[in-house]
């Protein structure tokens, strides 16, 4: 069994800021104000000779931000990592071009190079950007031979404007509803756009009001806690001339797409709140990116980087370390990332879960009071995917869970996907269970969900990045049994539990899927216990539902891809086996049938 590890810090504690030095670099002739900071002896800052080099990350703002919007997030950084930001020209301290020819992308391509050179000439870059700084970064990245300078690239809310040309090139061509979906959709949520081609508009409003009201813009619509080093003292400067951004490429560009593939590797977070940018943009992007990271980050559009900075840093040291050991190929080269967590993964419904997952291409952490069985699980998992781990544990202890659920954490990340599968049977009617059988069961059924989802959901709420629980609920929640009344009560107060949760954390990016099976040949027949009964009586009971279960014949198989389903589509409530759909049914449409079933005892 393995012990317990320490908790692990808030992963949104702020960092402490790191010395900041200023530079000229110039680029088309125009000056670009750069602020480094960071580890001692990188390249580019000689104040250290002959200490180790670290590697170099330089971000790229957006619109209408200067260097000033990744204050959080360099500061993380800088702690193992030589940090670059600048002002792209016409923002901050920068130069401004002479005309709208001098905001096309291809200038601000060459800024880019320009910076890295001059920070690390003999090196490649880790590229992170944002926003308008994210578009302008994509044609640097998509530039013959870019590999060569820009070790990595991890980009948000803003695609490469060649790809989005053949993104909408695609849609209108095959203009199926979900297509037609997204055009409408993200045309709306880019009104602004319009606006911005429009004459003396846009820059009349940001003079005669806006730049003033952007706290409180950003406070009321990004939920972003006011600070007085944002926005920036230039912001109605930098916002008017920031315009000519628009004007001068989007046109041009989507209305005649350029194919731009990269080798460069890429990490794509996807703002999960973001009003600007749809996650859908990025479908098809493997077509242009071969090694694509994708990773979620539950935050707006700029509350990503002034909330979630620590989150977003996490990402971003995690991707680099990745490349500089030398793993340039995508996630899935070694599983698809994915952490997920098994309890009572042991056997049954459990163990098929895990190994789903894991031929899914996760990493499978499995939990059960049976240390053997778990370990047998994760060493099946181990075969057909990534490395799996076994872990003895008893649901129905608070404590144990949390130390659990410290220790995955702690040696394996934050899980990604929560199953709660560890449950027990228990046949009797409800006067002859016992104090001590009701207690039992609700034991396991009930508080070993509470506390698996108590212990987890907190660690997926920390971290920011959404997630899933699962909680394998049954077809008794819904289908009452006089002979099955403390199990039926158990898994009627999961099924609850998990409406109200999923209630509660819809808001954080973390789904909650029910899963109802009906009859599934598992051993939880051989392990049942029956109230009112001498020890042959119970095995002889056992016996007979489990030859029962085996004529049935529904193999957990079927129950662990409903739950990989569910947790790609986000659903909420599953029945599996057609007994449990027809009763779920039966239940929203005639209750008072299965009632009269219930008192026949037909159930």
């Amino acid at each position: 069994m393995k012990t317990p590890a320490p908790r692990p810090s808030d992963p949104n504690s702020p960092a402490p800021h790191a010395p900041v030095r200023r530079r000229t670099v110039h680029s088309g002739g125009l000056p670009l104000a750069v602020f480094e900071q960071g580890v001692q002896g990188v390249q580019g800052a000689p104040d250290a000779p002959g200490a180790p080099e670290a590697p170099t990350v330089i971000l790229v703002h957006g619109y209408p931000d200067t260097h000033a919007v990744w204050d959080d997030i360099a500061a993380d950084l800088a702690r193992d990592h030589h940090v670059v930001r600048y002002d792209v020209r016409g923002a901050g301290e920068s130069g401004v071009p002479a005309d709208r020819s001098g905001y096309r992308l291809e200038q601000l391509a060459a800024d880019l190079f320009a910076v890295a050179d001059a920070v690390s000439p003999d090196r490649p870059v880790h590229v992170v950007a944002h926003d308008w700084g994210s578009l302008q970064s994509w044609e640097a990245v998509t530039a013959p031979g870019a590999e060569r300078r820009i070790a990595s690239y991890t980009t948000m809310s803003g695609p490469c404007l060649d790809h989005m040309g053949y993104w909408l090139r695609h849609r209108m061509r095959r203009p199926t509803p979900r297509h037609l979906g997204q055009l409408l959709h993200q045309g709306l949520h880019s009104w602004y756009i319009t606006a911005f081609h429009l004459p003396f508009l846009a820059p009349g409003v940001w003079r005669l009001g806006l730049a003033r009201a952007w706290p409180r813009v950003l406070r009321d619509l990004e939920h972003v806690t006011p600070r007085p080093d944002h926005p920036q003292p230039s912001l109605r400067r930098d916002a008017v001339r920031g315009i000519e951004l628009y004007r001068a490429n989007f046109r041009s560009t989507l209305g005649s797409p350029r194919e731009r593939p990269t080798e460069v590797p890429v990490q794509l977070i996807t703002l999960t709140r973001d009003r600007y940018v749809g996650g859908y943009l990025s479908e098809g992007l493997e077509r242009w990116v071969p090694n694509l990271t994708r990773r979620t980050l539950h935050a707006g559009h700029w509350s990503a980087l002034l909330e979630k900075g620590a989150t977003v840093a996490g990402m971003v040291r995690e991707f680099t370390a990745r490349i500089e050991d030398g793993s340039t190929g995508p996630a899935d080269a070694a599983g698809d990332g994915r952490l997920v967590v098994v309890t009572g993964g042991g056997s049954g419904i459990g163990r098929a879960t895990a190994l789903a997952f894991a031929e899914d291409g996760a990493r499978v952490v499995v939990c059960d009071l049976d240390l053997a069985a778990a370990e047998r699980t994760a060493e099946l998992a181990s075969l057909i995917g990534p490395p799996a781990h076994a872990y003895r544990v008893d649901v129905a202890d608070g404590a144990a869970m949390d130390a659990f659920a410290q220790a995955v954490a702690a040696e394996h990340g934050v899980p990604d996907v929560m199953v709660n599968n560890a449950g027990i049977g228990h046949s009797g009617t409800f006067l002859q269970t016992t104090e001590k059988e009701w207690q039992r069961v609700l034991d396991v059924n009930l508080w070993g969900v509470i506390h698996g989802c108590r212990a987890f959901a907190a660690l997926m709420a920390e971290r920011g990045e959404g997630g899933h629980i699962v909680n394998v609920s049954s077809a008794a929640a819904y289908l009452p049994s006089k002979a099955l009344t403390a199990y039926a009560t158990s898994k009627a107060a999961v099924f609850m539990l998990s409406d109200c949760l999923r209630a509660e954390l819809a808001g954080q990016g973390i789904g909650v899927s029910t899963i109802c099976p009906g009859i599934v040949n598992t051993n939880i027949t051989r392990t049942s216990t029956f109230s009112a009964t001498t020890a042959d009586q119970q095995a002889a009971k056992q016996a007979r539902a489990a030859r029962l279960y085996a004529r049935r014949g529904f193999p957990p198989e079927k129950v662990a891809a409903a739950i990989l389903r569910a947790v790609r589509t986000n659903k909420p409530v599953v029945p599996v086996t057609p007994e449990a759909k027809v009763a779920r049914l039966l239940s929203r449409a005639a209750p008072s049938l299965l009632r009269l079933a219930a008192r026949l005892n037909v159930t």
